[in-house]
């Protein structure tokens, strides 16, 4: 009888060790979808030729299709802009990595010549960057890919351009913004997001038609604005201290009007 209840026991033992396994195995999926984004730089076009998207999860890299592969000019996408890349159901769990692979086709335009942006043969593979994310079962992710282009284009002594991408990834949880306007358009500005440690961390080039800026994906901080008209220009230098920045919020910091 002690041995018929052993055995119940073992058997019962290994009944839960493989329902749990099943349960870690299967853990359900989430729904995620990709955007692309882009920081401002001070070319024509920046044409980026995007073919597929992957994660790391803990089932190893899943790769994703992108809706319409091809090429995207990265300008497009500035001051809140962006454009749905990919959809799909990943699997529940961490993701702690995604690689965006690129076809041969990227180029930059500067003063309405087109130069090839040269990728180095290590980024075949795609380029990988971090996105540090517990996906829940039945959960849906809105994940922003935003690229720097003033970073990632380093032009060389010789004339040509080369492609060195500077991406980092956000999500809603990790995404704060500011936006606001600046004033005149004569006054041609760039707005900069400047860390307490005096660092620029993020650029704006604002709109021509109404000076309208918008920064993604800030780390929640408090920041100076800075509002930096053209040299060329008669137009003095503004800064706009104590603007704080939290995750899922927009602070709308109004109205810069630069005078002479």
């Amino acid at each position: 009888m002690k041995k018929l209840q052993l055995l119940s026991a073992i058997v019962a033992v290994l009944s839960l060790s493989s329902c749990t396994d099943d349960a870690t195995a299967g853990g359900g999926s989430a729904s995620v979808n990709v955007r692309l984004t882009d920081a401002p730089a001070l070319y024509d076009k920046v044409n980026i030729d995007v073919q597929k998207i992957e994660f790391n999860t803990n089932n190893g890299w899943n790769s994703l299709s992108v809706n319409t592969p091809g090429v995207y000019n990265l300008l497009d996408f500035r001051n809140g802009m962006d454009v749905l890349l990919a959809k799909a159901e990943l699997p529940a769990g961490a993701v702690k990595q995604m690689r965006l692979v690129l076809g041969p086709n990227n180029s930059v335009v500067k003063n309405g010549v087109t130069y090839p942006l040269e990728t180095p043969s290590s980024m075949q593979s795609g380029l990988k960057f971090n996105w540090n994310q517990t996906l829940e079962e039945n959960g849906a992710y809105n994940v922003w890919i935003d690229f720097d282009a003033a970073r990632s284009i380093v032009k060389r002594g010789n004339g040509t351009y080369a492609l060195k991408p500077v991406i980092r990834a956000f999500s809603e949880l990790t995404d704060g913004q500011i936006k606001g306007y600046v004033l005149p358009q004569a006054a041609n500005a760039q707005v900069h997001v400047i860390s307490p440690a005096n660092d620029t961390i993020a650029t704006a080039l604002p709109n021509l038609a109404d000076g309208f800026y918008m920064f993604k994906g800030l780390p929640a901080n408090t920041y100076t604005v800075s509002f930096d008209a053209d040299a060329t220009t008669p137009y003095v230098d503004q800064n706009q201290a104590g603007v704080t920045v939290v995750y899922g919020q927009v602070n709308n910091v109004g109205t810069k009007t630069l005078t002479q």
